[in-house]
């Protein structure tokens, strides 16, 4: 299970009611962050996420509205006792920064506050159950998107045909893992005797990006991509000189990429309604919904 929550769908400047990027990623196990907007965590209260399973959160770039909230969210964890460990992903020169605010308030944490800086496209978190990769995107300054997978689920035994061919237990282990079974000499495919499970789940983050192809075959068929689509098409020159997408580029690298759903976000303050992104997203991509703050979508 993945569930999205957005926090804030905004661009550079809060209006509107909106607030600048974030999300929370959460599975059965983990909480994620992606990126930490300005007034990430009145949101957090405001939606009722709870920080204690957020022990990672990831950063896609350096620009305000990507991550100043960051040093607000890190004292308050401070001031409410944390004490387990905190990993911050992001592109170089965050922890500088953050160590600068907490040297000149002197404030000291009570809990271990860890950086990564991501230099390449690659696995950065995993367990035995999930993973979130690196890739990179085309912005003004380095930029990285991440993407969020469950790791393939063992197959389930159907106990009727272990009895009927008489497996032992010892080799169940093996049947979940695809191997076939043989019994005097005889091979018991592995469909006879398992079911299928549910396929793995993926979910795609593409940070503030120009239109640019080559990210679909970072995302190919990801089961849910979230695609900044700042201005509607009328201004793509705008969002080209700009380095930012339209929602048509949002749709079309979805469309592209083989995705099963999209949601466009990160949206122009010029912009008090966002109906009309939807209207022209679902010209080439019919799956395609408005990423609204609070509201919770499941991968």
């Amino acid at each position: 299970m993945i569930a999205v929550t957005i926090l804030g769908n905004n661009s550079a400047i809060p209006a509107h009611d909106r607030h600048p990027t974030s999300q929370i990623v959460q599975t059965t196990e983990h909480t994620f962050l992606v990126d930490c907007g300005e007034g990430t965590q009145m949101q957090m209260n405001c939606y009722k996420i709870r920080r204690k399973n957020l022990n990672h959160i990831f950063i896609s770039h350096l620009h305000g509205d990507h991550y100043f909230g960051l040093i607000g969210l890190i004292t308050s964890l401070a001031l409410n006792n944390r004490l387990q460990d905190l990993h911050v992903y992001s592109p170089e020169g965050l922890s500088e920064i953050i160590d600068i605010q907490l040297a000149v308030s002197a404030s000291k944490l009570p809990y271990r506050l860890i950086f990564h800086i991501i230099q390449n496209e690659e696995i950065l978190w995993e367990d035995a159950h999930f993973s979130v990769r690196s890739f990179m995107v085309s912005h003004r300054i380095p930029c990285w998107g991440f993407y969020f997978q469950e790791k393939k689920f063992p197959r389930k035994l159907n106990m009727d045909a272990l009895k009927k061919y008489n497996v032992p237990k010892a080799f169940f282990e093996n049947l979940k893992n695809g191997e076939d079974f043989i019994s005097e000499k005889k091979v018991i495919k592995n469909k006879q005797l398992t079911f299928a499970s549910s396929p793995a789940k993926s979910y795609a983050y593409c940070a503030d990006t120009v239109y640019d192809e080559s990210i679909c075959s970072k995302i190919k068929e990801v089961d849910m991509v979230y695609h900044e689509a700042t201005y509607l098409d009328d201004q793509v020159l705008k969002a080209t000189a700009r380095y930012h997408s339209t929602s048509k580029q949002a749709a079309a690298i979805a469309h592209k990429a083989g995705a099963k759903r999209l949601l466009l976000g990160h949206f122009s303050s010029m912009y008090d309604v966002l109906d009309n992104f939807r209207e022209e997203a679902c010209e080439i991509f019919k799956n395609t919904e408005v990423a609204l703050e609070g509201v919770s979508y499941l991968v």
